[in-house]
């Protein structure tokens, strides 16, 4: 009997982690393709086939995304866009969720009603273009920041995490006399840090993919995002169709060192994604941390 027990639970080892390696391919066999699509040549990319190792070695793909004059300074836009959102979102998220974790505060039911209306409600894109041009944000870099400080969903989620510590721990720090900034900052920020970085890489993520918004509140030049100059150059590869990019051949480049909308459209994923896949590693040792033993009830 122990036999045969040990047999199963080798033969279930073997068949787990099969299917955990299946898993991890299907998952990562899209990005891989898409750095193989982006380092052949275009016109090679045309007749398909590209699997697992590029046809056709070319960097013309990446040399025609860099040499965009705007491109640097775009990515210093979102750069900064991004660390201040992430930053105001955090701090907001954290502080208005342990406003409405305190049952003392009469309202905290009023105030997250409020807040889920406004997930579900909306007046729609023209109402909010004309409030951002009335309130002077139109073409001003903080029309980035200051319409999405506070996410209803986050301050929810903090919220809830919240109210899974122990009550005992904010009550000590009341009976030694710590205020509610200090228990915030002292007590729950720390304990919170999980779930403040997950939101960190959501709110990250989002606003680092963002170029809608640039391109309805703020198309002036010095306020142009790095996805947004992405974006206007897939355009212009698609309008000139698969075999016609005059604008992106290089000075004394033969004709065959074109880009496509295929070829394009995969070295800007690559670029947009590298600083996002940079961040994730210092944010994922918080996703699996657990409060064990703070207090003893």
């Amino acid at each position: 009997m122990n036999m045969k027990r040990t047999t199963l639970e080798k033969v279930f080892d073997v068949i787990n982690i099969f299917g955990m390696f299946l898993i991890v391919v299907i998952m990562l066999y899209p990005i891989w393709n898409t750095l193989v699509i982006s380092f052949n040549d275009a016109r090679d990319t045309i007749r398909g086939g590209i699997t697992l190792w590029p046809r056709v070695w070319s960097m013309f793909n990446y040399q025609s995304v860099f040499k965009n004059e705007y491109l640097l300074d775009a990515f210093f836009v979102s750069v900064v866009r991004t660390v201040i959102s992430v930053v105001i979102n955090v701090l907001s998220a954290g502080l208005l969720a342990y406003i409405l974790s305190r049952n003392e505060f009469v309202l905290r039911k009023f105030l997250t009603i409020f807040m889920i209306l406004t997930m579900y409600v909306s007046a729609g894109l023209i109402p909010q273009f004309f409030l951002i041009r009335d309130l002077g944000l139109y073409n001003n870099f903080w029309v980035y920041v200051l319409p999405g400080m506070v996410g209803p969903f986050n301050v929810i989620v903090v919220r809830t995490y919240i109210k899974s510590l122990p009550g005992s721990l904010v009550e000590a720090a009341k009976i030694d006399g710590a205020g509610e900034l200090r228990i915030f900052l002292s007590i729950i920020f720390p304990l919170c840090l999980p779930v403040l970085a997950t939101i960190a890489l959501w709110v990250g993520v989002g606003a680092w993919n963002s170029w809608f918004d640039s391109f309805i509140f703020a198309p002036a030049q010095q306020h142009s995002t790095l996805q947004y100059e992405l974006m206007k150059m897939l355009s212009a590869s698609m309008q000139f169709g698969a075999n016609q990019a005059p604008e992106y051949m290089m000075p004394g480049q033969e004709m065959r060192n074109i880009v496509t909308p295929n070829s394009i459209r995969a070295a800007m994923t690559i670029v947009a994604t590298v600083p996002i896949l940079f961040v994730y590693p210092f944010l994922q040792k918080y996703f699996v941390t657990v409060n064990i033993g703070s207090v003893k009830e």
